[in-house]
């Protein structure tokens, strides 16, 4: 019996290659983009979402915020300093909350591996979640999520108006630095942004850990049994030198002071620097 493969290989060949193209092609864009958008006009949550984020622009300007990655880096930041501080954390940061006793103000995930294994654990969590619209089956039913159009195909961008489509850069961390935008800060530094990963392989293929992950902060972030995608590291450095001209162009700073962070896109800092009018440890 053929496999769908060897169907779809027989298919290809036996169909003129402009017929098949055109296809494929809507079948794609069909799949990855054009039924999200035609289900935004018909699903109540997604206007309950625009109403939401536009209450959020401008509505930190002239502040600073923390964007938190998840690099193991994160066991050498002191994170009590953080505890009042704004902040933005990423895809399952909230495995550190009880060790920290306090959680991040905001979450962000986009993507959809992520999502559907761990919307349970992050509809527990009593704070705003920005989630991708894309994500909405598994985690329609969190009152605290506002739904993103945000979008791995298309132009690579930065947007600094988040209500519409806005291109996702190859890492959520570019995704909270256009919130952040949006919301108005003036000056976004990066913690935890290691830029590093021990696992190698394809950027973006889907992969299944055998055992501890040595890549976050802790061994259970990607355990044993979880779906994840290795990371772009060359087109998120496409994505966050985006971010930084328009940050720049903008007035506004984007730093770096993730401790031993190998991203060089932006200007480094010293973390404990940063509180300086307070005691440090």
């Amino acid at each position: 019996m053929a496999t769908n493969s060897t169907l779809r290989q027989s298919l290809k060949r036996l169909t003129p290659r402009p017929i098949w193209a055109l296809g494929s092609n809507s079948y794609w864009w069909w799949r990855n983009r054009g039924r999200h958008v035609w289900s935004q006009r018909l699903n109540p949550r997604w206007r309950e979402s625009q109403r939401s984020l536009k209450a959020y622009q401008n509505l930190y300007a002239g502040k600073r915020c923390f964007i938190i990655g998840n690099g193991p880096s994160l066991r050498q930041t002191d994170m009590s300093l953080l505890k009042n501080e704004i902040t933005f954390g990423l895809n399952r940061i909230y495995l550190l909350f009880p060790e920290l006793g306090f959680n991040t103000t905001y979450l962000v995930s986009v993507n959809e591996l992520v999502l559907e294994q761990c919307a349970a654990e992050m509809r527990a969590l009593q704070l705003p979640k920005f989630i991708t619209w894309r994500a909405r089956r598994w985690c329609a039913s969190d009152p605290n999520a506002i739904f993103l159009d945000s979008d791995f195909t298309g132009p690579e961008n930065f947007s600094p108006d988040i209500t519409g489509r806005f291109f996702e850069g190859f890492t959520v961390t570019y995704v909270a630095l256009q919130l952040a935008f949006y919301m108005g800060f003036e000056k976004v530094i990066l913690i935890g942004v290691d830029h590093s990963f021990t696992t190698t392989g394809p950027a973006n293929a889907e992969v299944v850990s055998q055992g501890d992950d040595p890549n976050h902060f802790s061994p259970g972030y990607f355990g044993k049994g979880f779906r994840w995608q290795l990371p772009d590291l060359v087109g998120s450095e496409r994505a966050y030198r985006l971010a930084r001209e328009a940050y720049s162009n903008a007035g506004r700073q984007v730093l770096d002071a993730t401790v031993g962070g190998k991203l060089a896109v932006f200007p480094k800092v010293d973390y404990k620097g940063l509180f300086s009018s307070i005691q440090v440890r």
